[in-house]
């Protein structure tokens, strides 16, 4: 499997010719999903979602499926009928990939924000959480975990990472961050979270 990292959330798996991309949203480039056959959302807000760039791609592949919440279809405008809707406990395939999902909710942003729908996504030993630390209840190899939000600290990251224990971990959602806050935001994990942790720059790829 090669994971590709994209601008702020967005990801992009490969393997034997299947493309499987999560969170595609307007920080991150459309060439992410050139030849995508599945995408998962695993919530509405745009920097995880962006309708335009899904129906650009959907024109150019008409098989392309997208899994999400339930919450999120109605966002999806046209494109609802390649929609396949997931909760947080379920096992499903996309694009070959064996998919489980957790969580259920956002982080809290604030009080008087209401919280939406979220859905975590582990796909064979690969795990995005989107805007939540909400840690599995199984190994996870590779963990993605978000740099900066509105909803989070430095902190909480660090014993994200630690609860969650992966083998190693990459930052993401980091889309807010000028060079000066990634270096702390990496070594500040690197020095506390107990784990190997290595920053993908944008289009940069392991195989794992």
């Amino acid at each position: 499997m090669r994971l590709t990292k994209y601008s702020h959330a967005c990801v992009r798996l490969e393997r034997d010719g299947a493309v499987l991309v999560i969170d595609p949203g307007t920080f991150s480039e459309r060439t992410a999903l050139d030849g995508v056959d599945a995408v998962l959302v695993t919530h509405e807000h745009f920097d995880h979602l962006d309708v335009d760039a899904l129906t650009e791609a959907r024109e150019k592949r008409p098989s392309l499926r997208i899994f999400t919440h339930p919450e999120v279809t109605p966002k999806l405008g046209d494109l609802a009928d390649a929609v396949t809707e997931v909760q947080p406990g379920d096992e499903f395939e996309a694009a070959g990939f064996t998919v489980h999902t957790y969580g259920g909710l956002h982080a809290v942003i604030h009080p008087d924000i209401p919280r939406i729908s979220n859905v975590g996504f582990l796909i064979e030993g690969v795990y995005h959480p989107g805007d939540s630390f909400v840690v599995p209840d199984t190994e996870v190899e590779t963990l993605l975990v978000p740099a900066c939000a509105p909803w989070s600290k430095v902190a909480e990251a660090v014993e994200f990472v630690r609860q969650v224990a992966p083998r190693r971990a990459h930052p993401i959602h980091d889309g807010l961050l000028n060079d000066t806050g990634l270096k702390v935001f990496d070594m500040m994990i690197g020095n506390l979270s107990g784990h190997e942790y290595v920053r993908l720059d944008t289009g940069e790829n392991v195989t794992l």
